[in-house]
């Protein structure tokens, strides 16, 4: 499955978006997919700054600008959908998720950042009625409670999941797919870095995941070359494939910098069945062979070697500085005096970004709530276990 990553490109417009929508129906792609933006469940509105071509604004507020209806979505989805194509989404918290699955997508994405979101992965969980969502302590729950969950979640029992692993370790990708199971996920090897150096990209990961987790793999692509990174991956048995589209590199949206044109994409579209023909004709050990023996001709076998790296799950230099500030953390949504009792709606779980301090992983989220403060706490500052 090749994936046109449209995001936010589309700059809320359901016009660019159809157009977006088109370009991805001539450059082959099997599906699209769209992001959920709702800037309170992404971001502290003090997380700093971010500079684009018409200033330096609040980055806080340029999510607020990615905001859409549900109504975006829907149309969004419809159209995709009278192409031919897959319409897939990317939520960033509870509510997004709740929105998103009323619109029975054809699959839930979570975004690398997203993958310690700890409630959302079990709210997720729940909705798709997984057989550990209808267990409590190894024993079948109630009649009663099994038909209540399925009354609440009707249509979203058999949605797949994929989920990107991009800015992560070994035990985070454990611990999420812990909670979602593995029946119908597929894992994406990702470096959360933009552009990402291909060097870095370590793609034999991709076999490596596969063996580990026993689930399908593939690539979530933010290198800038449209066929090396990807070729590689198809090499490893990946067999799903997403990277950004945009209608010009030089429009405004956060990602299109280093997004394909649909021209690029199309010749990665290509070259990808290429790959997916070769991997069918010789199998998996020679098809290997004649790919990594293609790419090296075209593109160096020490570059190639660098590329394919050492299959071992470890940061990419290019994203180490950012773990613990792009995904998420737990952080105080406004100032408390000492003395103050926490509740759910004070603390979100959020990305802490640019200028703030990381906090508590949100896997203790419900540990803190309902918890004393024993100092005051700024607003926006990451929740520490000497503050409660």
């Amino acid at each position: 499955m090749v994936i046109a990553e449209i995001g936010t490109s589309h700059e809320g417009s359901i016009e660019k978006a159809k157009h977006l929508i088109d370009a991805a129906k001539e450059a082959e792609a099997d599906a699209v997919k769209f992001q959920w933006v709702i800037a309170d469940e992404i971001l502290h509105p003090k997380t700093g700054f971010v500079d684009l071509p018409t200033g330096r604004i609040p980055l806080y507020e340029r999510f607020k600008q990615l905001e859409c209806p549900p109504d975006f979505y829907a149309k969004s989805l419809e159209y995709a959908r009278s192409l031919g194509l897959k319409w897939i989404c990317s939520p960033f918290g509870l509510k997004s998720l709740e929105l998103l699955l009323e619109l029975k997508p054809d699959a839930v994405k979570i975004a690398s950042p997203e993958l310690n979101h700890f409630p959302m992965l079990r709210a997720l969980a729940a909705a798709r009625k997984t057989v550990g969502a209808h267990q409590a302590d190894g024993k079948l729950k109630s009649d009663e409670a099994r038909k209540t969950n399925e009354a609440a979640f009707p249509a979203t029992a058999a949605v797949p999941v994929i989920v990107s692993s991009g800015v992560s370790k070994q035990s985070d990708i454990e611990a999420a797919l812990a909670i979602l199971g593995k029946s119908g996920v597929s894992l994406l090897h990702c470096v959360t870095s933009y552009p990402a150096p291909e060097e870095e990209y370590n793609v034999r990961l991709i076999a490596a995941l596969k063996k580990d987790f026993c689930v399908e793999t593939g690539l979530s692509d933010h290198s800038l070359d449209p066929v090396l990174v990807p070729c590689l991956a198809a090499s490893q048995g990946a067999t799903v494939f997403e990277k950004h589209i945009t209608l010009s590199k030089k429009t405004s949206g956060l990602d299109d910098p280093v997004a394909l044109e649909p021209g690029q994409f199309l010749q990665m579209t290509r070259a990808l069945r290429q790959c997916q023909a070769a991997m069918n004709r010789y199998g998996s050990e020679r098809g290997e062979k004649e790919i990594i023996a293609q790419m090296s001709e075209q593109y160096g076998s020490e570059r190639v070697q660098k590329v394919l790296g050492s299959g071992i799950k470890a940061l990419a230099p290019a994203e180490e500085k950012n773990y613990g500030r792009t995904n998420r953390s737990l952080h105080y949504m406004k100032a408390f005096e000492a003395g103050h009792v926490l509740a759910a709606g004070d603390v979100g779980v959020l990305r802490t970004e640019k200028v703030l301090t990381p906090g508590l992983s949100p896997e203790f989220f419900e540990s803190v709530i309902g918890k004393k403060l024993r100092r005051a706490v700024d607003d926006g500052a990451g929740v520490a276990w000497e503050d409660i």
